[in-house]
């Protein structure tokens, strides 16, 4: 097999959701993978300080991260994106106004507000993220930094598509479920961050393998040739996939680049 370049989405296909682990048979096929001369690319909605954690547990050449609006080559950032700074402001006002809550995504950190949020689901996610050291020393009233994308949580009293409304001109809004939304910058997804890569090694889409689980997968799967499913998925990618493999706890990346002849 000729030089490919691999793709792979974090949560649900790298790691698994119930061992909160990446399986050592998949972290020995990215190694395996990269010996046969393959390049081989995180590529997660993760921003780049969530991603680092996962970067030192496999071998891989890079990582495109926050749904395309970063992306680290070898340890250098090749591209980054930032929300324009009063746009950013002007988001963080809307939020409020529409009674909704959020966290702001930086490649450096995220950013929660200062006091508690009256949202439990929110709070739930203020923990996890400073668990893995990724939450800011700034809060998000603070003006003195940048962000590149952000999720907004909403409950019963939020305004949704009043939100929406203002910022669907520039935002692309993935419904994560469970009144989780992840809004990306227009012109950035995890398709702009693959085509960015093919133009920087000269190569084709035909050359791409795309491996994912969730709904934020769909604009690479859209995208690209090849694309393998995991086996616990979105049924939104099925239309898409052309190789389905196992769950990520049954060894499911192995299992696929082997079969496939990748590795």
């Amino acid at each position: 097999m000729e030089r490919k370049a691999l793709f792979f989405d974090i949560d649900g296909t790298l790691l698994s959701e119930i061992t909160k682990e990446v399986p050592q048979s998949a972290k020995d096929a990215l190694k395996r993978a990269r010996q046969k001369g393959h390049l081989v690319f995180i590529n997660s909605g993760r921003s780049y300080i969530l991603v680092k954690p996962i970067m030192e547990e496999v071998e891989a050449d890079g990582c495109l991260c926050g749904c395309g609006t970063s992306i680290v080559i070898n340890g250098e950032f090749a591209y980054a994106y930032h929300i324009p700074h009063e746009r950013g402001n002007e988001i963080k006002r809307s939020l409020l106004a529409h009674e909704m809550d959020g966290v702001l995504e930086g490649a450096e950190g995220c950013y929660f507000r200062r006091e508690n949020s009256w949202i439990p689901f929110m709070e739930r996610l203020r923990r996890s993220v400073a668990k893995q050291g990724a939450m800011s020393t700034y809060f998000w009233e603070d003006d003195c930094y940048e962000y590149d994308k952000f999720c907004a949580v909403a409950d019963e009293s939020s305004d949704r598509e009043g939100f929406f409304d203002e910022i669907r001109k520039d935002f692309t809004i993935i419904d994560r479920g469970d009144d989780f939304y992840e809004c990306v910058p227009r012109g950035h997804s995890k398709a702009t961050a693959i085509e960015w890569v093919l133009n920087h090694y000269g190569l084709s889409l035909e050359d791409a393998w795309v491996f994912g689980d969730s709904r934020n997968d769909l604009p690479m799967f859209e995208y690209a040739k090849h694309c393998v499913l995991m086996g616990k998925h979105d049924p939104e990618l099925e239309a898409y996939a052309t190789f389905q493999t196992k769950d990520v706890e049954e060894d499911g990346i192995a299992w696929a680049m082997e079969k496939l002849g990748i590795i």
